[in-house]
């Protein structure tokens, strides 16, 4: 396994002192942001550190090289909006811009994109699974032309008020998992696994390992932190973020060592990145550069 760290931390750092940054550290590897170029509409959101707007096979050609000098491999490039929003601007504005990651990723050689599948936050599961039908069968025919694998995360984008009641990402547990894949059988179409989704939704985050271990393409390190004197006021049907926080991989609850073990026994041997939202982290260039530092000396007790 090779162990990286989600580019979008590094938010107004340019490409090469991101990259700089990881080859300094020792990393092996990042998860290249690469929204559209603007203003976020959420944290961690809008981060480009790569323009695919502008991606010619000079700059293509370029960023390749300088990876290579510096010892850093791209382990996808990274683009999480929501394809399947309410709001159909926005869903053809999403669609159209992660068509253009795609097409980026296989110039880049990287051949991988990790991604959310979205979702209506205001209908039922069961009437997302029908805009699955509409929605992704184009955007999978044109990453099997590509030869682009898609890794879509198990988050739920579910936090507070604005992702009510729904949330905005489908695929964030096994039960929908299979009923999605059997929707799209794409051998491109897989998972971005994180464990940290499925402690807050009191999901056994080690056994879908073993199920889904052909359909995990890429692997975050993030955790979570439950606060069991709030979920006894609030509940696990109030706002998640009422009852939990992101941390660093190890200050929250996630088994570490179970979970590196389970990738371990599936033969899990590709890329595994570290993703930062810890707001404890925030508020400076040092807080953020600390959380790399010390989230990749607490993952290499694993993973080297």
């Amino acid at each position: 396994m090779k162990l990286g760290f989600v580019s979008a931390i590094l938010d107004g750092w340019t490409f090469e002192e991101m990259i700089d940054t990881a080859s300094e550290m020792g990393y092996a590897c990042v998860e290249v942001a690469c929204w559209p170029c603007g203003k976020a509409e959420r944290r961690y959101a809008g981060v480009s550190h790569i323009n695919v707007d502008e991606l010619t096979d000079e700059k293509a050609a370029y960023i390749n090289d300088y990876c290579a000098k510096k010892n850093v491999e791209i382990s996808s490039l990274a683009f999480y909006p929501n394809t399947m929003d309410g709001n159909l601007e926005k869903r053809d504005a999403a669609v159209a811009h992660l068509r253009k990651v795609i097409c980026a990723s296989a110039k880049l050689g990287v051949n991988m994109v990790t991604t959310f599948i979205g979702r209506d936050q205001t209908k039922s599961v069961e009437e997302n699974l029908e805009l699955v039908k509409e929605i992704w069968p184009p955007i999978l025919a044109l990453a099997e032309e590509k030869g682009v694998r898609i890794a879509i995360e198990n988050c739920p984008m579910l936090f507070g008020r604005d992702q009510w009641p729904g949330g905005q990402n489908l695929m964030t547990t096994p039960a929908i998992w299979r009923r999605v894949f059997e929707i799209l059988p794409s051998p491109n179409l897989g998972i971005n696994y994180d464990p940290s989704h499925f402690v807050w939704q009191m999901i056994d985050y080690i056994r879908p390992l073993y199920e889904f271990k052909d359909k995990i393409f890429h692997v975050h390190y993030k955790d979570i932190k439950l606060y069991p004197d709030k979920l006894r006021e609030v509940g696990i049907m109030a706002y998640p973020l009422d009852f939990m926080s992101p941390k660093l991989p190890g200050l929250g609850d996630v088994d570490w060592g179970k979970y590196v073990s389970a990738l371990t026994d599936i033969g899990y041997d590709g890329y595994t990145c570290i993703e930062v939202e810890d707001r404890a982290f925030e508020g400076s260039r040092e807080k953020v550069l600390d959380s790399l530092r010390l989230s990749k000396r607490y993952m290499e007790q694993f993973v080297i």
